[in-house]
């Protein structure tokens, strides 16, 4: 096995690129969805189902674990690997995000983030030095650096203090990584919507040398548009011979959208999110199992899907257990979710390795726009 990280491309497709990442845990194929276990779990899915679904790889959040049950206890019983027995590889997120998003229960200075737990209200500082140190902790396979995420709208000089703050928190953490064979350390662009302070930013990450890049600062409230705008530049302005990671994105058509852009990594609660609330994601669009048109209907969500659901259960079914607050109707719309999502992924992959991507995409926005399959 492997002791090294590293990228092996193996087609392209106009921009959009299909390899292999490999790690000391095993492989990651590209373009990849990563479904996320914010605790320690991805909700409602076994570790064992969220593999079968063809899942390579899963995202941790460094803020929630931090405080529940803490990155030191994770440690102590062996990492988070054996902790949530899961043995593929793990990327942690930061915690920066989560911590910009408490507002008012944190204060930003150079050195980091003053912060109460929105937990216990306990007070915790996470700067560039201690997300290094609760990321090695939990074992991280990626690690991310620690950086600030502004929502959006903001000023271009909000966004630009933001950005350089954020490149000087970047060097701080490749300090703090320090020399870790077989893991590595991703950079994080940032820059909001103007393309000036994205190749300052591009520029600076570079300069330092990460192991990946992600594109930061997106998804954030700028819409699809704006954010495929960025999306047309911002990864060209990165190391080719480097995966390139788009946080926090998204539903399928801006999955589609950032792959055509070249991205080759993304993540979104949103598969599991919307299975807990009746929400089924399909080759024609979304499906709101709990609406009444579905209560006599013995077909499947999908006569073409292969997950249990699908091939289980009638959408007669899941609209029962969903109106009668079964914790089975999450269970299996949450498999059916992220099942669909590792579908499009390997349809993306074949595609661009056939040379054919300007084909799914069509097919993939025709059989959209037909819409769900009326009730018989």
């Amino acid at each position: 096995m492997t002791q090294t990280f590293s990228l092996t491309m193996e087609a392209t497709d106009g921009k959009a690129r299909t390899g292999i990442i490999r790690t000391p845990r095993g492989e990651i194929r590209t373009p990849a969805f990563m479904p996320v276990g914010t605790a320690g779990t991805v909700k409602a899915m076994l570790p064992e189902s969220v593999r079968a679904t063809g899942a390579d790889i899963l995202l941790g959040n460094t803020y929630h674990l931090m405080l529940r049950p803490t990155a030191e206890r994770i440690a102590r019983l062996g990492g988070l690997h054996k902790f949530m027995n899961w043995d593929r590889p793990i990327l942690t997120d930061s915690g920066g995000f989560q911590v910009m998003s408490l507002a008012a229960l944190r204060k930003l200075t150079e050195e980091g983030v003053r912060f109460s737990s929105h937990i216990d209200g306990s007070k915790h500082m996470l700067s560039p030095e201690r997300s290094m140190e609760i990321q090695r902790l939990l074992g991280s396979d990626i690690v991310m650096c620690f950086d600030e995420c502004p929502a959006l709208p903001a000023s271009i000089e909000t966004v630009a203090d933001s950005m350089r703050l954020s490149m000087r928190w970047a060097e701080r953490s490749k300090a703090a990584f320090g020399d870790r064979p077989g893991h590595a350390l991703f950079g994080i662009q940032q820059g909001g919507v103007t393309q000036d302070l994205r190749a300052e930013s591009a520029e600076a990450l570079r300069a330092i040398g990460f192991d990946g890049y992600a594109v930061g600062g997106l998804a954030v409230g700028e819409g699809q548009e704006a954010m495929f705008g960025v999306l047309d530049y911002a990864p060209d302005m990165l190391p080719a011979d480097k995966p390139r990671y788009l946080m926090g994105v998204g539903k399928p058509d801006d999955i589609v959208g950032a792959v055509e852009r070249g991205i080759d990594m993304m993540d979104c609660v949103l598969p599991s999110r919307s299975g807990r609330t009746g929400q089924a994601w399909t080759r024609r669009g979304q499906v709101n199992i709990k609406n009444a048109r579905h209560m006599d209907d013995p077909r499947p969500l999908d006569e073409h899907c292969t997950c249990p659901a699908c091939r289980s259960y009638s959408r007669a079914y899941l609209h029962h257990v969903f109106r009668a607050g079964e914790m089975i109707s999450g269970m299996l719309l949450t498999w059916h979710n992220l099942h669909y999502y590792q579908e499009l992924m390997q349809g993306l992959r074949d595609a661009i390795a056939g040379a054919r991507l300007r084909d799914f995409v069509r097919d993939f926005h025709a059989l959209r726009a037909e819409g769900d399959i009326e009730p018989i």
